[in-house]
């Protein structure tokens, strides 16, 4: 993975845990359970080591298990000292809570951003999908994380991430439940739609051994969108031609 700028879902995820936010973030309030105490005040530091520190600790989350990784081989990964490291992290469950929500963050702030001016509802579903699945494949090691280490996390923390998935998922959903207003779907179960897109797009990190051998992303989403829209769309629907635009 490449590093990402300043403005990149690393740097969200670390801004918006380190304090409070907007209505839509999770509480970072000092004692919620998505604060993650720093003893660094300068808020353009914090984001800078706290991004550095949680690509590392992807990274070696997902070569070798959370369990087995320490601190300290973070710090190594991140170039880092590990007494720098408990300036801006109590303790490696913050580091995982960050890494698991930086994904989470890119879902719930880009998929809305790439819908921005999108007007037809078939497009505007199928462009929720592109959007989720390029994000999973920038961040493949972290979809994998959230699968694998969630249950890490304390109790109240899980609660968090399932939140965030949540509140992703309801994205989804409003554009199925627009098509289906529309005209442009016939009536399904919005919820099991949305989760069969969801896993659809975790798919390709989960199963990008294999997948990866036989298509392009393009192409996934493609034969995707065949299979998980276009059999539910209406004559009406179809008429867009938008699986293939």
């Amino acid at each position: 993975m490449t590093g990402p700028s300043a403005a990149s879902p690393v740097a969200t995820a670390a801004r918006r845990h380190a304090r409070p936010t907007g209505a839509r973030a999770p509480a970072a309030e000092a004692g919620a359970p998505g604060h993650v105490e720093s003893l660094v005040s300068d808020p353009g530091l914090v984001e800078e080591r706290r991004g550095q520190f949680v690509r590392a600790a992807v990274k070696l989350f997902s070569a070798q298990g959370y369990y087995t990784t320490t601190i300290q081989q973070i710090a190594r990964e991140a170039g880092i000292s590990t007494g720098l490291v408990y300036q801006y992290f109590r303790d490696k469950d913050d580091v995982l809570l960050l890494a698991l929500m930086l994904v989470l963050d890119s879902y719930e702030h880009e998929i809305p951003r790439q819908l921005e001016g999108v007007e037809h509802p078939v497009e505007r579903l199928c462009q929720a999908i592109r959007t989720y699945c390029t994000i999973v494949d920038r961040w493949r090691d972290a979809t994998l994380l959230t699968y694998r280490s969630t249950k890490s996390l304390r109790a109240e923390r899980r609660t968090l991430i399932m939140e965030g998935e949540t509140r992703t998922n309801r994205i989804l959903e409003g554009c199925i439940r627009a098509c289906v207003e529309a005209g442009h779907m016939h009536p399904v179960n919005e919820q099991l739609l949305a989760y069969s897109h969801v896993m659809f797009c975790h798919a390709w990190a989960l199963k990008h051994w294999a997948l990866g051998k036989r298509y392009s992303l393009d192409q996934y989403v493609r034969e995707g969108l065949r299979l998980l829209v276009e059999p539910f769309l209406t004559d009406k629907g179809r008429a867009q031609d938008a699986i293939d635009s």
